[in-house]
């Protein structure tokens, strides 16, 4: 038990210390490269659960498109990112049809690869277009304070006071008391973050953005969960030592960042 804290606390720190040097320290495109390399770990974890293990033309399609997709929201305008997706679709079917054969004729596995294209690159670059934003690093960081602060406080909310579980079938793990927890502590480390950070914005809009933001993140949790319980798995892989796969540390963060992202745009202004 003592061995697998310290390695969730190592690679949680490790993993932290490197993302922030990258956020504030570098330029976008920097970024987008370790948006992309993240893109191309979670969309190949998702393709081994979905598709199963070894390597198809469908993981290596995802993984392309999955490469291709941020600089495409660092360099492009929404018409371009929505022209390339929809050729994604389109390339993905075509290249079904010229690879079926009797023994392996499922078509519901393009239906996984355009899922998985939509599910992991295209939500995660909306990291990108927050950091091209006004005081877009700053806005990154809050969305990274804003998936972990609460996530920290659940774990260990849930692991003393969890007593009645939130839902058994998908995640077992988790309870109502942990996520009371994750909700109050993310909402409670982005009202101070944003009244040090963001003194111009109404602390109302903060919290709002903080409360609906961890309700949003657990969500995208839980619906990781789902996928992986369907196929019988626990974590997406085992790359991060005390915390699964990557898609397991991204799940919160991909329904996150385009809520946090919109809400700026449209809400805050």
């Amino acid at each position: 038990m003592l061995n697998s804290f310290i390695k969730r606390w190592l690679t949680g720190l490790i993993l932290a210390g490197l993302i922030f040097v990258i956020i504030v320290f570098t330029v976008p495109v920097v970024l987008t490269a370790l948006i992309a390399l993240f893109a191309i770990g979670g969309i190949w974890e998702y393709s081994n659960i979905v598709l199963g293990k070894g390597i198809s033309r469908e993981k290596i399609e995802g993984a392309i498109f999955a490469a291709l997709i941020p600089f495409l929201f660092l360099w492009g305008g929404s018409q371009l990112i929505l022209a390339v997706l929809a050729f994604c679709i389109l390339i993905t079917f075509i290249l079904f049809l010229g690879s079926i054969k009797e023994n392996t004729f499922d078509v519901i596995n393009v239906a996984k690869v355009i899922f998985g294209i939509m599910y992991i690159p295209f939500l995660i670059s909306h990291f990108i277009l927050l950091r091209m934003i006004d005081n877009g690093v700053m806005w990154v960081l809050f969305v990274l304070v804003l998936a972990f602060a609460g996530d920290i406080i659940a774990l260990y909310v849930g692991k003393y006071f969890g007593k009645h579980q939130l839902i058994p079938l998908v995640s077992p793990g988790k309870t109502v008391e942990g996520t009371i927890g994750l909700i109050l502590g993310s909402t409670v480390a982005c009202l101070i973050f944003g009244y040090f950070i963001f003194p111009q914005i109404s602390l109302v809009k903060i919290g709002v953005l903080a409360f609906t933001g961890s309700i949003i993140g657990q969500l995208g949790d839980l619906c990781e969960s789902a996928i992986k319980r369907n196929y019988g798995l626990k974590d997406a892989s085992s790359l991060l030592p005390g915390h699964g796969g990557l898609l397991d540390r991204m799940d919160c963060l991909l329904f996150i960042v385009p809520f946090v992202y919109y809400y700026r745009i449209y809400v805050i202004g």
